[in-house]
């Protein structure tokens, strides 16, 4: 992973673009208008992250085991609830 921290563009950004051998996360994109010589235009700025594709599987897999333990722990608690109501 490679944080490239906040970088700028004139081109608005997907908040996930793929390439041949990395996946590219764009998080906090803003829009702000630039004056110049040329006049004004917009440009964007976000925070970028460069992950190799390995590295975005691991990552994903690892958010969705957090998120089944999280169901899990949902449906226990709506269990004891019920209970709770039915007496």
């Amino acid at each position: 992973m490679i944080n490239h921290g906040r970088v700028q563009s004139t081109v608005k950004p997907k908040e996930i673009e793929i390439d041949e051998h990395s996946v590219w996360e764009n998080k906090d994109i803003s829009e702000m208008t630039v004056t110049d010589e040329n006049g004004e235009h917009t440009e964007y700025e976000f925070n970028q992250t460069q992950y190799t594709k390995d590295e975005y599987i691991m990552l994903l897999n690892e958010n969705n085991r957090e998120l089944a333990n999280e169901l899990t722990d949902t449906q226990l608690a709506l269990c004891d609830v019920y209970e709770l109501i039915g007496g």
